[in-house]
């Protein structure tokens, strides 16, 4: 593939901070006043930016959604875009009238991959979060799917499959790997104990950021490392595949993904040994990101009461 492929790059962290784009908007502190100021403009609301001064992921989204003309002009023309910076230390009032830091603002809001955006209507309601990077095409219809008011009455994912029904498809073979759990899929993990963390990961045919994922990190020596611990299920998430879910529901794959409101491939869910969801990478993803998402569960360090974006804080100082 070519190095101006938007879903291949390195991410490690950026020489260089980052500089938003000029017409992001710095708020003086209040989140009501700012969503006032959007609804006197005539907008749907404010859109609150989450990201960090050195994230490739954030600057994949600088670079590539909001340089397309069509993307950056329907964000403007319906959103107000307010920066948080996730390990940041000004304070904001949320529209629950309670103060935060950017910091806790952030983990209110489960902001754990960046870019993040949550979206809020002029009633000062958080009405959807976006969390990750994604192809310009799903952010764009996202930011349709929110300001035209389509999340009161589906979810993206059913909104998404109206909008472009190409993308929604079962043909093409999944990637197959020695690592992958075979069929019948059980992983009921009430009755059926294990010591192991469990990873799904949902793909689907003719996929390229799947290929992407098998040949890229999945290839990682220390990934690898890391997926030797879990027990690791492959799901088609258009297919009708038998599957019983870690809480014990009998469904199928498709279904399951519908339930999960899962849009996106590939999907990666981390589960507890004992079947608890942990944490869901369902956007772009590569090395670093997955290899701290994997870590971070196989450690359970869930379980010490310390939350991922604190994880990685903690990693970040002890390397500097």
């Amino acid at each position: 593939m070519s190095d101006k492929d938007p879903l291949k790059f390195d991410d490690t962290l950026l020489d260089e901070e980052l500089v938003y784009p000029e017409w992001f908007k710095l708020s003086l502190g209040d989140l009501n006043d700012d969503i006032e100021e959007a609804r006197q403009q005539g907008k749907f609301g404010i859109a609150v930016y989450y990201g960090q001064k050195r994230c490739a992921y954030c600057e994949k989204f600088f670079e590539i959604n909001l340089t397309d003309s069509t993307t950056e002009r329907y964000l403007r023309e319906h959103f107000d875009v307010i920066p948080v910076d996730i390990w940041g230390i000004e304070e904001f009032v949320d529209t629950n009238g309670n103060t935060y830091t950017e910091r806790e603002l952030a983990l209110r809001y489960d902001t754990n991959f960046t870019p993040s955006l949550v979206f809020y209507d002029r009633k000062g309601e958080p009405v959807y979060r976006l969390r990750g990077y994604y192809p310009t095409y799903q952010f764009r219809a996202l930011l349709h799917y929110v300001a035209e008011g389509f999340f009161r009455v589906e979810k993206f994912r059913d909104y998404l499959e109206r909008a472009e029904p190409g993308l929604f498809f079962t043909s093409g073979e999944l990637i197959e790997r020695d690592f992958l759990m075979q069929p019948p899929y059980n992983l009921d993990r009430r009755r059926q104990s294990s010591n192991k963390p469990l990873a799904v990961l949902f793909e689907q045919g003719s996929c390229h950021a799947c290929e992407l994922l098998h040949s890229g990190p999945l290839m990682q020596d220390e990934i690898l490392g890391e997926i030797a611990k879990m027990d690791v299920v492959q799901l088609n998430l258009f297919a009708d595949t038998e599957v019983i879910t870690p809480g014990g529901t009998k469904t199928t794959a498709q279904q399951w993904g519908k339930d999960l409101g899962l849009f996106y491939t590939p999907t990666v869910i981390l589960f507890s040994p004992g079947g608890q969801e942990i944490m869901r990478i369902d956007s772009v993803v590569q090395f670093y990101r997955l290899w701290g998402a994997l870590d971070y569960v196989n450690k359970r360090v869930y379980d010490r009461g310390i939350d991922y974006q604190g994880w990685r804080l903690q990693q970040r100082e002890t390397l500097e």
